[in-house]
């Protein structure tokens, strides 16, 4: 069923969640223009913004846009529809528990001292865009921890939670920028008187500090990816540049061990009295001679020298 009107000084508020199309049909309170759109509206779609400006009076401006999404689940969301024109705004897809009691009442507070629908209006999205805020608020202690994580370990883990947070942050930029579209296409199609009211002035800056917020974050964010690589490139060389040194450093073994483990007929140091001691001693010269080299070049650097209080 459709919801009770809430009828203000200037302009009424109309809730159509449930409504029939006899409802509607019914209803005084809506335009005939609104009644047709709320008969073709489908709560599962998300129609892009339109406007009418052809009658001067009677402009309106209609729509659908997200303003709650489940991170995890594309499915999980809810969306706003909306039809607004200067005295009356139709809503469908108000979910009552996306606001806390207070914030219910705040809303309520605020709709009665709008002088019109636009005001009015102004006033549901800037409180669906304060809602935003106090969530990416919780999102700010997730970072906090994330910063830390980078420098304490190191690993796949925690790349993963970077990833994810990435994603998080661009979430809400795709949630915001609808938001964003909403109050410039208000003045587009209503003219620039709006652009005075203190509602439509209270949600811009709430909505510009919502995007600062989010960029902020997302250049965080890549900062995070930057550095999470460079670690990453660093370690990857140590790791290889120490594989390297070990492996020249056992090259002398491994080819004297080669040599002597040929099985010729004839091979004069297998009747050596001290043949084993000189081989043992061959082989500790020649791996030291090659040590002494590569170190005299510079190629071994701190590769065995590495500390353990590296801090990444």
């Amino acid at each position: 069923m459709m919801e009770p009107v809430l009828a203000y000084n200037n302009w009424t508020w109309v809730r159509i969640d449930a409504a029939t199309q006899q409802e509607i049909n019914a209803s005084p309170d809506i335009p005939l223009a609104s009644k047709r759109w709320a008969i073709s509206l489908n709560e599962r779609q998300n129609s892009n913004l339109e406007m009418d400006g052809t009658e001067e009076g009677k402009e309106s401006m209609w729509g659908s846009v997200v303003y709650s999404q489940n991170v995890e689940v594309r499915s999980e969301k809810t969306i706003l529809h909306y039809y607004l024109t200067k005295d009356t705004l139709l809503t469908s897809g108000i979910d009552t528990a996306f606001f806390t009691g207070a914030a219910q009442q705040q809303v309520l507070k605020y709709m009665d001292k709008a002088e019109d629908a636009i005001e009015g209006f102004m006033v549901l999205i800037g409180e669906i865009t304060n809602v935003f805020l106090q969530e990416i608020d919780s999102f700010e202690d997730r970072m906090h921890d994330l910063l830390w994580s980078v420098k304490a370990k190191n690993d796949e883990p925690v790349f993963e939670q970077i990833m994810d947070n990435r994603f998080e942050i661009l979430v809400w930029k795709n949630l915001v920028i609808p938001f964003m579209e909403i109050s410039e296409a208000t003045v587009e199609a209503f003219g620039d008187d709006i652009m005075e009211g203190d509602f439509y002035k209270r949600t811009c800056r709430r909505i510009r500090r919502c995007r600062q917020t989010i960029r902020e974050y997302n250049e965080e964010i890549g900062q995070l990816v930057d550095l999470e690589s460079i670690i990453s490139s660093y370690r990857g060389n140590e790791i290889v540049k120490t594989l390297t040194v070990i492996t020249m450093l056992f090259t002398p073994v491994a080819a004297w061990g080669a040599l002597w483990g040929m099985n010729f007929r004839f091979m004069p140091e297998l009747d050596w009295k001290y043949g084993y001691v000189g081989a043992i001693l061959v082989i500790v010269l020649s791996t030291w001679g090659l040590y002494y080299y590569l170190r005299k070049k510079h190629w071994i650097g701190s590769v065995l020298n590495s500390s353990k209080d590296k801090n990444f």
